[in-house]
């Protein structure tokens, strides 16, 4: 890099400056002042990304005290009770910020070797039906509503991709293609922690009321519930036999995300495309940086789980990356708990809320129906 004075091109003779160099090269004042800017980078983020991986520290050992609740639902919930009931130093912002986009991208990647493709094909082409009839129709049908309601495109988007496919990591994955606002992502994040967490003790009870089979129940809970560590808090809740389906059922959707993050960027590209006039084509492609068709972490995602499927991993290296996974996703969870200020929330208004239930309300509704429907 030129130092700040340098023009590309050599003067014909230079004249050293005491701050800048002499004859045997930049003066000890110039050297400190390189230092400085090499340091300037990594070092704002280090309180934030310190305080997030001790808040997952604190999940995974309280998760230990509370058998059956996931690290990944403390974490959220630790941030945002922080962040409701006293103030969040604004020196923690840079690492936050990195925690909850760049360490959640790199846990949902983790994510995909604890997926085999041929666990969810074993499941059989009925609870596939049902998983992708959940997902879509849940997903469109948000999107419907929420225009009814009269809300913005993006923050649409970001709340039926968290409630029809897999809570958190599918804003995140969304947020990549539909580049949302801040308090747009934040809200969204609020709503799948509130309704999911509604749901842990919610589905179980109705399973119940409804005198479904251990198996049935743990299909509905994966089908329908919204949060992986929610699944897992719910089907933990009704035992082993029930948890095993319904994260199995649950990792079934997450595999929705590359697809429909792929449709979403496409539609997008082709929506900018309708949107240019001839005239304004090339000025339009400079100043408009098109959304990628999947973003790079789904397709790790992908791959880890491909890498899973082939069975070369042996055990101990998928516990390794399992426990790594667990880590690196509840620093995320606490640092976007950090994000859920409920005073914000309130001033968004009910219609998110509102969109947020009734989501909620669809997908419960169509995956029962389909579970009825097949006599799964």
């Amino acid at each position: 890099m030129p130092f700040p004075d340098s023009t590309g091109t050599r003067p014909a003779a230079p004249m050293p400056t005491p701050e800048v160099s002499n004859e045997r090269g930049p003066t000890p004042a110039a050297r400190q002042k390189a230092r400085r800017g090499f340091r300037r980078f990594p070092t704002p983020a280090l309180p934030g990304l310190a305080v997030c991986f001790a808040g997952a520290g604190l999940a995974w050992g309280l998760a230990q005290l509370l058998p059956g609740i996931s690290p990944l639902l403390v974490a959220i919930l630790a941030g945002a009770l922080w962040r409701n009931l006293a103030p969040v130093p604004a020196v923690l912002a840079p690492g936050v910020a990195i925690s909850a986009k760049k360490l959640l991208r790199t846990g949902i990647v983790l994510l995909g070797l604890q997926v085999s493709l041929t666990s969810v094909l074993d499941l059989g082409f009925g609870v596939l039906a049902v998983v992708v009839a959940s997902v879509a129709v849940t997903f469109f049908g948000t999107l419907w509503i929420g225009a009814r309601l009269g809300i913005s495109p993006a923050q649409r988007l970001l709340i039926a991709s968290g409630f029809s496919i897999c809570g958190a990591a599918a804003v995140a994955g969304m947020d990549g293609v539909a580049k949302a606002k801040e308090e747009e992502v934040a809200t969204a994040i609020a709503l799948v922690v509130l309704f999911g967490t509604i749901m842990i003790p919610l589905v179980p009870f109705l399973g119940g009321l409804l005198g479904l089979p251990e198996g049935t129940l743990g299909i509905w809970i994966g089908a329908s519930t919204h949060e992986v560590a929610q699944v897992v808090a719910a089907g933990g809740a009704v035992g082993g036999g029930t948890l095993a389906i319904a994260v199995t059922v649950k990792l079934a959707r997450v595999l929705m995300l590359a697809p429909m993050a792929a449709g979403v960027s496409i539609h997008q590209r082709r929506q900018q495309r309708r949107a240019v006039t001839a005239g304004e084509a090339e000025a339009t492609s400079r100043a408009v940086k098109r959304p990628p068709i999947v973003p790079l972490f789904v397709l790790g995602f992908v791959a880890a789980m491909l890498l899973r499927t082939t069975g070369v991993l042996p055990e101990p290296v998928l516990g390794v990356g399992q426990v790594l996974q667990t880590l690196l996703l509840s620093a995320a969870m606490f640092a976007l708990g950090l994000g859920v200020h409920l005073k914000s929330l309130m001033r968004v208004g009910y219609r998110p809320v509102q969109l947020g239930l009734l989501s909620t309300v669809v997908i419960l509704g169509i995956s029962l129906g389909g579970i009825a429907a097949l006599g799964l």
